[in-house]
């Protein structure tokens, strides 16, 4: 049986997005997304409650990655669609880590100013005018992403993070 692996987050940028570029010019883009909710304590007042916020680490690749990069900044309110991706390395002193993220492959920028453009992967109708794709288009092609392990050099594991 075919396991399911997907990943839906709307919240906001805590940063502008990291946009790098590989050797072979594959564009690469990372953010760090913010989702808020809010959370009923059993021992609080009926009414009381309180907010918690999760952060997430989100990866994208070429023509999305181009986006995210030149549309986006901190504090933009966006939909992610992708999947979960946890990866590990040895650091220099040998010490294991590991990292989980999110790969996206879909995102719909929700800032009123945005018009709700939404993209996927594939090239966009035009990258001039971010609204030419809405919520129900998608669009471009669907693009198969590689693996984040296989285009990015662990050894610098200091500078993706």
């Amino acid at each position: 049986m075919v396991g399911v692996n997907k990943v839906i987050l709307v919240g906001n940028l805590g940063s502008d997005p990291e946009t790098r570029y590989t050797t072979s010019g594959l564009a690469i883009s990372k953010i760090r997304m913010a989702t808020t909710r809010k959370v009923r304590r059993r021992e609080a007042s009926a009414g009381d409650s309180n907010e918690e916020t999760e952060w997430h680490r989100v990866v994208a690749f070429d023509k999305l990655a181009e986006i995210m990069g030149k549309y986006l900044t901190k504090g933009s309110k966006v939909y992610i669609e992708g999947r979960i991706q946890t990866r590990n390395w040895e650091d220099q002193e040998g010490n294991k880590r590991w990292m989980t993220e999110i790969v996206a492959h879909d995102m719909v920028m929700l800032d009123s100013r945005r018009d709700g453009g939404r993209y996927s992967g594939g090239d966009p109708q035009s990258q001039e005018a971010p609204q030419a794709q809405q919520r129900s288009g998608g669009g471009g092609d669907k693009v198969e992403f590689p693996d984040v392990s296989e285009i990015i050099n662990l050894d610098d594991e200091e500078d993706y993070i």
